[in-house]
Formats: C-alpha cells, sequence, structure tokens
C-alpha cells in the first residue's frame, strides 16, 4: 500500500524575490552583452535567463489544512501540509487534497430490517482524508468510494437490529441511537480504512417503515401501547385492592367474609380499570338476600 510520506519544501516568497532579482539582474547583463557583441554572451544569458523563469514554475499555494501530493513522471515522491507559497522541483505534478471534514447525507434506502420488514433509512457521515497518499492512489475516486461504501454499510447495518425493541431484542434502531450510531460509524470505518479516510462520526438522519405497511405497523404499535397501558393499570389496580383490604382487616373496620372481599374486589376492580368515571349505586338491601 501506498503510504503518505512527509515532503518538506521551500518557502516560495524568498524563491519568488531570488528568482525575480536573477532575472532581472540576468537581463541587463544580457543587454550589456548584445550591446558588446558577444555572441557567446548573449547566448548563454540568454539559456540562463530560459531557466530561471522555468523555475518559476516550481511555485504553488498550499491552502490552510490541505495537503499536496508531489509527483515525478507518474512517480510518488511525497506530500507537503506546509501552508501559504511554497515551491519545489518544477518537474514535480502537484495534486491538491482537502484534509477539512467534510460530511453528506445518503439517499433513502429501502431495506428490510432484521424481522424482515421494510423500512426506509438515510444517514449522515462526516469523514475527512488522513492520509493523502492512500485516497489519490489506493482507490479510483475517494469521494465516490466514501458515498458508495457507507450506503453498503449503512444497509448492511439496517440489516442487523429490528425497528423497534421488544422482550427478545436489547438494541433497535429506533430506541438505541447511540448503540447504532456506533456500530454504524465501525461498519463505515472499517469498509475506508484502505482509502485514508477516517470516518468523524455516523449517524441515522431517516428512520421509517416503507409506505405499503406503514399503517399496519402504526396500528401494531397502538395496540402494543394499548396493552402495555393496561397492564400497567391492572398490575397498581390489585395492588391498590391488596392494600385496601390490608387496611381493612388491620384496623378493624369490618369483618369480611370470602364472599364478601371476592365482591369488593370486583367492584374495586371494576372502578379501578374502567374508562369511565365510576357510577355509584346505593345497596340499602343486604348482599345475601
Amino acid at each position: 500500500m501506498t503510504r503518505e510520506i512527509p515532503r518538506s519544501t521551500l518557502p516560495g516568497i524568498p524563491m519568488l524575490l531570488a528568482l525575480l532579482l536573477a532575472m532581472l539582474l540576468t537581463f541587463a547583463a544580457l543587454l550589456a552583452a548584445a550591446a558588446a557583441s558577444a555572441v557567446g554572451a548573449v547566448v548563454l544569458l540568454a539559456l540562463l535567463g530560459f531557466v530561471e523563469f522555468f523555475l518559476l514554475f516550481g511555485l504553488f499555494m498550499v491552502q490552510p489544512n490541505n495537503a499536496v501530493v508531489l509527483q515525478l513522471f507518474g512517480r510518488y515522491v511525497g506530500t507537503t501540509r506546509d501552508e501559504g507559497l511554497r515551491w519545489a522541483n518544477p518537474f514535480f505534478s502537484k495534486r491538491p487534497v482537502s484534509l477539512r471534514v467534510r460530511n453528506f447525507e445518503s439517499n433513502k434506502l429501502k431495506v428490510n430490517e432484521l424481522e424482515g420488514s421494510p423500512i426506509e433509512i438515510a444517514s449522515v457521515v462526516v469523514w475527512q482524508v488522513v492520509d493523502s497518499a492512500e485516497a489519490l492512489f489506493q482507490v479510483d475516486d475517494y469521494e465516490n468510494f466514501v458515498h458508495v461504501q457507507s450506503e453498503s454499510a449503512l444497509r448492511q447495518m439496517a440489516t442487523t437490529y429490528p425497528y423497534d425493541l421488544h422482550d427478545e431484542v436489547k438494541i433497535a434502531l429506533r430506541s438505541h441511537s447511540k448503540e447504532i450510531s456506533e456500530h454504524l460509524q465501525k461498519e463505515i470505518q472499517e469498509r475506508l480504512a484502505q482509502a485514508g479516510v477516517k470516518v468523524v462520526e455516523a449517524r441515522i438522519s431517516h428512520l421509517a417503515y416503507a409506505p405499503e405497511i406503514a399503517n399496519a405497523m402504526l396500528r401494531r404499535q397502538q395496540a402494543n401501547a394499548v396493552i402495555a397501558a393496561r397492564t400497567r393499570i391492572v398490575e397498581g389496580a390489585v395492588s391498590m385492592v391488596e392494600l385496601a383490604l390490608a387496611q381493612l382487616s388491620q384496623r378493624g373496620v369490618i369483618d369480611l367474609d370470602e364472599e364478601r372481599k371476592a365482591a369488593m374486589v370486583s367492584n374495586l376492580l371494576v372502578v379501578l380499570c374502567s374508562d369511565n368515571d365510576a357510577q355509584p349505586v346505593v345497596n340499602t338491601g343486604s348482599l345475601y338476600g
């Protein structure tokens, strides 16, 4: 694998001033040699002036948080990260690579989650180049590589978790955003390591059931919510009935036989578990008559 090799370059402003001064002196000497009809000196000075002008093509600019990859006739010779105007061998080809943090949002993918239900899912991936040589020479187009591999990792991750949490599953797409984001980031990083790219963050930006089953899943969620609420109400009602019977027995308010306890329990559960307000009924007779 081609790894990044740091390459030092010369400061550009001193080189620019030196070359301009050298060209000025060469031009003055050329004029003097031409006035003296020194043909050999004129040719040498003209050649020197051409060389000095050619050396100007070694100047290049490095933007902040950027790198410039240097190649000599197709061979990688190093990378410079020194900011500002720099100078290197004019025969070097110079390719800038941004090291800044970038992000993109993937397309909405339709995949089947762990339990087979079709869902729509999308993600936001924050990434940056950390090795310029790998980014340019290990893959053909590292930006497109990042996009394609990120969507592939998202699709793979979505198939390993269910959409909703239930008793048999400890992690779900909808309820555990932190764990899901960490898993997604790891999946993407494994695919992008060879491209010299670091994944800073990855998180789900869109998650929903596919339109064709959205209504059915909504009804199922509502039914689960109703069942959970009813279960909680019944548990609370039973506890309250137990407390009421215990308090009556401890304080000696009334001595209830099993039949009357059953009737009281029935009445209390109806009142506590009913969706409607209780309607009091005054009993003027006996429970047995």
